[in-house]
């Protein structure tokens, strides 16, 4: 039996924000946010309260690394590098640091044996780095999690396609970008389905990877939810089944 998280089951160096389910529900799923490069956990954390996800719990974590040069904001990287060619901090680094944070801190000691959540109930979003933080912590936790939303974040460079034994992940993934200006190449596509065995891809009709504008943009989302999240109270009158 599950039990809703709260601030104090988590290690005190974690900076994170527990938003419970609407109506005080009894929390069936965990959705983690995880924010981009140069944000910090409170505006996922408002996006949490705007989604307002029945029966599930959301914990917007924030990046364990402050940007540098008195900059404000976090990064998800083990370090910061610079891309040159375009004169700005390069997304893509190495993610040992926030993998092992969100799977031994988050996931294991606290949401697993704590709260009594199971793997298939809990979810990542990701924007940007944070998508990329969140695919990584995937594969290095290995058993399968109920899901992935990637916006504009590909599978890190460094990160293995692939476990020890050559299995895909199972955790299913939907990614989400633009149509051009995008980090989500036919590359990094194919890097991502290299990876995990189940990937959507959507791609909106225009350019850049910001978050989503519109209800269109947003619908692939919320019918990714409506498919993976669980429930106990069963279906509403009138509810309408997707996908």
């Amino acid at each position: 039996m599950s039990r809703q998280p709260v601030n104090s089951d988590f290690p005190s160096h974690l900076q994170l924000s527990v938003v419970q389910p609407p109506s005080n529900q009894a929390p069936v799923n965990v959705l983690l946010l995880l924010h981009g490069l140069g944000d910090s956990k409170e505006s996922f954390a408002q996006l949490a309260r705007q989604l307002s996800l029945p029966e599930t719990t959301c914990i917007s974590l924030q990046a364990p690394s402050p940007l540098p040069f008195d900059l404000d904001g976090f990064h998800w990287g083990d370090d910061i590098t610079f891309d040159q060619s375009k004169g700005m901090m390069d997304y893509d680094t190495v993610f040992n640091k926030s993998s092992r944070m969100v799977k031994e801190d988050v996931i294991e000691k606290v949401l697993l044996q704590k709260c009594g959540y199971q793997p298939r109930n809990i979810l990542f979003f990701g924007f940007g780095q944070g998508g990329m933080a969140a695919l990584a912590a995937a594969l290095a936790y290995k058993t399968k999690l109920g899901g992935i939303v990637s916006i504009g974040g590909p599978l890190p460079s460094g990160t293995p396609h692939s476990g020890g034994d050559g299995a895909k992940n199972k955790t299913p993934v939907i990614a989400l970008g633009g149509s051009s200006q995008t980090l989500l190449t036919q590359s990094a596509l194919s890097n991502l389905k290299q990876a995990f065995q189940v990937v959507e891809y959507v791609k909106w009709p225009r350019a850049g990877d910001s978050m989503p504008r519109n209800r269109d943009e947003m619908l692939p989302i919320m019918k990714f939810f409506a498919q993976r999240l669980q429930s106990k109270s069963g279906v509403p009158e009138g509810a309408v089944e997707v996908g």
